[in-house]
């Protein structure tokens, strides 16, 4: 045995341990390395080490359903692949394609066969096809399963291996201190081949919760990541991640347990041969969520959610005074991982990530706003009974509307403000289609399905879409425009790497920016976004711009002199200022 591989089998067994400590760790892991590396497959000999090379600043994901756009007469991954070819070539490399698996309810999150693609999207050489030209993202939804899956309907019935595949516990159990993300009641009584059982749901009765306890059910999962690899999947999202394991007296979040199987599938993906990178889904609080980087053994990638309550809040009140001050506590991504930046995706606008950042007075305010722009909001319990904001249900284009004051006319200029924000800051990139596309609420949605997140997944129809994108008087044109060349301007810069220096300005309120600089230290870039319908005008020595560099604004192709006058910027526009233009 090689030192590499005695290093790769101590790692995995010490990992089983602290999950499995009944397990025989060597049997488990032998099970662990053949439902990765099924036989003819075969692993790296030393694992990547932690590294800025897993991904560079021409990386943009785009997030949308499988039928996010749709014609009535073509398969809907087919519309969707020529929409990327056709709108986002040359702008986005990755797509996030949600959960494109049959499935019952939550538009896929309540999975019935994890093996297929929903007939209804394609099949699989369709996702494969998109995953030649595109880095692709799939979701594994790891926590529950359909309750009308046949893993679900086997369990019913007592049939093994599924009968021991789901967390049961008793209404008489402990479980004042559960974190939830709902409202519904936490059990679900059902009828089993074994009598009455109460099943543990976490986001609904329709999404019963798997039982990691079970070696088996992590097998299956294992098995899974390895299809989606084998299909050109490369970015592995674990959805829900955060409530993998339960403890009846425990908050049944965060545990060491998930951590521990987030480590042991991180050290999976780095002994992969393929290029796979780990992303943690948890809508939490900021600390909670930078959690899961570990240390440097977890997630390669985590979402940044604190990040949309806060450019959201920016945008509304004209201030970045809450999106500063949080900035500023930001560490730096340890070396080999990264932030995933977004402000919409197909979930509404988490609350949670705000706790402890924005006063409970600006939440309000914020909450107000959406409302009169059309949106909605869905709550959680408490933790010993009464309920709390969860999130914001409304487009990001929707939300832009207007201020605290109310609506006017600058919608356009402010939702590209807050792109451009996401674009600058370090991490990666990401973008909703319905964020790229304009996209207004679909309250007939709502109302059709009675869910309020349907209010951000809307389906275009193609043909309509393809109107409107091709009349640059549009909205859907003028946004879609805009942020492919501003999207273009940010690949093209090293600064932008997601891992480059990044250093938070202290400016006028007004103004929120940040210092980039080059891994090799060659392209600095001062990236200034006026987050007020007002003219703001900053001294080029507030951003201790160098005399003599020859300094230029990448977005309007301004010469800027640090010998000039001021700095002006006019309401919601966005300079990114810098030493070395590169096209």
């Amino acid at each position: 045995m090689t030192d590499a591989s005695a290093s790769f089998s101590t790692k995995i067994a010490t990992l089983i341990r602290r999950v499995y400590p009944d397990v025989d760790a060597d049997i488990l892991a032998s099970k662990i390395v053949e439902a990765f590396w099924p036989e003819g497959s075969s692993r790296r000999k030393r694992g990547r080490k932690p590294g800025n090379n897993l991904w560079s600043e021409k990386d943009a994901l785009l997030i949308t359903y499988g039928n996010s756009v749709v014609d009535g007469a073509h398969k809907p991954l087919d519309i969707l692949r020529d929409f990327l070819d056709t709108y986002m070539q040359g702008t986005v490399n990755g797509v996030h394609i949600l959960p494109f698996f049959p499935y019952t309810s939550d538009d896929g999150f309540a999975v019935t066969d994890y093996r297929a693609v929903n007939p209804i999207l394609g099949d699989w050489p369709d996702i494969n096809r998109i995953g030649a030209d595109f880095k692709l993202m799939s979701d594994l939804v790891l926590n529950h399963v359909s309750s009308q899956s046949h893993w679900f309907n086997s369990y019913l019935q007592g049939h093994a291996p599924y009968d021991g595949f789901f967390f049961e516990a008793s209404p008489e159990d402990d479980l004042s201190d559960v974190v939830r993300p709902r409202t519904h009641p936490l059990l679900r009584e059902v009828e089993t081949a074994n009598g009455p059982r109460h099943v543990w749901c976490t986001f609904s009765h329709d999404q019963v919760d798997l039982d990691f306890r079970n070696p088996e059910v992590l097998l299956e999962f294992l098995r899974i990541m390895r299809l989606h690899i084998d299909n050109g999947v490369r970015i592995i999202r674990l959805d829900a991640v955060a409530f993998l394991w339960k403890e009846a007296g425990t908050p049944s979040i965060h545990l060491p347990q998930t951590h521990a199987i987030v480590q042991l599938m991180r050290l999976l993906c780095d002994y992969a041969t393929e290029t796979v990178v780990l992303l943690t889904e948890t809508n939490v609080p900021n600390a909670e969520n930078l959690s899961y980087f570990g240390n440097r053994n977890e997630a390669h990638a985590v979402y940044n959610f604190t990040l949309p309550p806060l450019v959201l809040h920016a945008m509304l009140s004209g201030t970045a005074r809450y999106l500063n001050r949080w900035q500023v506590t930001m560490p730096p991504a340890q070396l080999g991982c990264a932030y995933l930046n977004f402000t919409a995706s197909h979930d509404g606008i988490g609350m949670r990530p705000a706790e402890g950042v924005l006063p409970e007075e600006e939440k309000q305010k914020v909450i107000g706003s959406v409302k009169a722009f059309g949106g909605k909001l869905n709550m959680r319990a408490l933790p010993g009974g009464g309920e709390a904001p969860y999130e914001l249900n409304i487009t990001f284009f929707d939300a832009m509307k207007g201020t605290f004051a109310g609506e006017d006319n600058l919608q356009i200029a402010r939702f590209l403000a807050s792109q451009t924000i996401v674009m600058a800051l370090e991490g990666i990139p990401a973008f909703y289609i319905h964020s790229v596309t304009a996209c207004h609420n679909d309250l007939e949605a709502v109302e059709k399905t009675g869910q309020n997140r349907s209010i951000n997944r809307h389906r275009w129809d193609y043909p309509t879409l393809r109107e409107k994108l091709d009349d640059p008087d549009t909205p859907q044109a003028q946004v879609m425009n805009g942020l492919r060349e501003r999207i273009r301007i940010r690949c093209a810069q090293s600064a932008f790497h997601p891992n480059a220096t990044q250093f938070t300005l202290q400016l006028d309120e007004r103004l929120f920016g940040v210092w980039r600089q080059s891994l090799d230290r060659d392209q600095s870039i001062f990236a200034l976004h006026n987050v007020s319908a007002e003219t703001v005008e900053v001294s080029p020595f507030a951003i201790n711009l160098i005399e003599g560099e020859d300094w230029v604004d990448l977005l309007s192709g301004e010469r800027i002199s640090a010998e000039g006058g001021d700095i002006a910027f006019a309401p919601y526009q966005c300079r990114w200022i810098t030493n070395r233009r590169k096209t």
